[in-house]
């Protein structure tokens, strides 16, 4: 009986979830994956040419270059910031404060932050005044009119907006994680004659691949949002090297060519989950 109210409890608990995992994700997923296979207008089966001609196509070949170029430099950076910042954080009585000065750039409005990139960066930004004014006092150089965001810097340009808006919820989380480990470890490691860097290496990173895992992914996931302001101040047709996946996205979506968008979602979706996969089997491993 006792079993049988159990199972029931959890049936009705995990129900509503479920059913909104159905409807919103598995059910628009599937259809999705049923429109990769199909004319966009007609809805002829096609087989996998939907396919073919997306991985044969110039601008998403180039937008998958630069997403993965863009994911594999910010993650380990943004991984390994926020480990610098929290380590001193966690020694200090109120480090709310400084934690919350770090969480703010996650409070501006994109369309805020793409003013400051414009202000920056542009021909007649900041920048530039600073290098011609500087030019002018040491006679080095004249005028300075570098349109940064119209050059292979812009790619650096969004590295460095990605991981200045995203380091607060890293070091939060670091911070978390640190402040987890029993102190009872750290003074015995203290008394056995541990130094600092020993310390941290032998006993506070060990008790922190959990959270480097939620870290990884959440950072992971994040990356694929820096299309607002890519988008917000180059357009559709960016500099070719902050031309994302989802730039294509949404050009083929305005050009109504759907059964493309759908092939390319389909793979995206399961290489992502792929590398989730990956990551998880991972940390199972290294935990065992």
């Amino acid at each position: 009986m006792k079993r049988g109210k159990r199972i029931r409890a959890f049936i009705i608990f995990m129900a509503p979830s479920f059913l909104g995992v159905v409807i919103f994700v598995i059910l628009p997923f599937a259809d999705v994956m049923k429109r990769s296979f199909t004319t966009a207008v007609t809805g002829n089966f096609t087989g996998i040419t939907n396919y073919i001609i997306v991985f044969h196509n110039q601008a998403f070949l180039i937008a998958v270059k630069n997403t993965v170029k863009f994911t594999l430099i910010c993650i380990p950076l943004l991984v390994f910031i926020g480990f610098l910042i929290a380590m001193p954080l966690s020694g200090l009585k109120n480090g709310g404060v400084v934690k919350s000065i770090y969480l703010f750039p996650m409070a501006m409005p994109t369309a805020t932050i793409v003013i400051v990139w414009k202000m920056v960066f542009y021909k007649e930004g900041f920048i530039n005044l600073v290098l011609t004014e500087i030019g002018k006092w040491t006679g080095s150089w004249g005028e300075v009119h570098t349109g940064y965001l119209d050059t292979d810097a812009a790619f650096w340009v969004l590295v460095c907006s990605y991981i200045w808006k995203n380091t607060g919820y890293t070091v939060v989380l670091w911070l978390a994680g640190i402040l987890g480990i029993p102190s009872e470890l750290l003074d015995a490691a203290r008394v056995d004659g541990a130094g600092k860097y020993k310390r941290i290496w032998y006993i506070i990173l060990p008790n922190l691949k959990s959270t480097l895992y939620t870290i990884v992914i959440l950072s992971f996931l994040n990356s694929f949002k820096i299309y607002r302001e890519a988008y917000l101040v180059s357009g559709a047709y960016p500099h070719k090297s902050i031309y994302l996946l989802q730039h294509t996205f949404n050009n083929w979506f305005v050009n109504m060519e759907f059964d493309k968008m759908a092939a390319a979602a389909v793979c995206t979706g399961f290489f992502l989950l792929a590398v989730i996969l990956l990551l998880q089997k991972v940390w199972d491993r290294d935990e065992v």
